[in-house]
């Protein structure tokens, strides 16, 4: 997939401290990586998230999102159920480095309070710019670091290091 640095998609809003058990219950680790997209948000306030959810989707939520045990799993459950972003007020710091790795944006800002289940939104990711489609409004998160940048633009973390050793290969 070419990377895009403006994303629209549609909302889905959770709350605050939205564990790892809630993206992806415990059950489900031992499910196979292509099949945990199954499982995604299943032990949230919406458990039939995994059901609804479609490509591009948004997941917006408030404090601590990703809080909870360091399971690699989790981001890779919403990526895989089609998630193309994160924004939360505030995320756990190894969720969003695990999320980051694996190539999924996260982006910080508070935003839970202005915003509906439904509701369309665009997000630069350079610049850390939402727009509320519906209502014209904006709302500024944290601009992601140029290193971020680079390892989301490669697909993750793993990508972006075989660049670096290889940039022949990599074309």
């Amino acid at each position: 997939m070419a990377w895009n640095n403006k994303l629209k998609g549609r909302v889905w809003k959770f709350g605050t401290n939205v564990d790892t058990d809630q993206i992806l219950p415990g059950y489900a680790m031992a499910a196979p990586e292509d099949k945990l997209k199954e499982y995604a948000l299943a032990g949230s306030a919406i458990p039939d998230f995994a059901q609804k959810v479609q490509p591009g989707d948004i997941v917006v939520a408030g404090d601590n999102f990703g809080c909870g045990s360091s399971r690699e799993q989790a981001p890779v459950a919403l990526k895989e159920a089609g998630v193309a972003l994160i924004i939360a007020k505030s995320l756990a710091r190894i969720f969003r480095r695990n999320s980051v790795n694996i190539g999924m944006p996260v982006l910080v800002a508070d935003l839970v309070d202005q915003i509906e289940n439904g509701q369309e939104i665009e997000v630069d990711l350079v610049t850390g710019k939402i727009t509320l489609l519906r209502t014209g409004d904006k709302v500024q998160g944290q601009a992601l670091a140029p290193n971020v940048l680079e390892t989301l633009e490669c697909g993750g973390l793993i990508a972006k290091v075989r660049r670096h050793l290889n940039p022949v290969m990599s074309e």
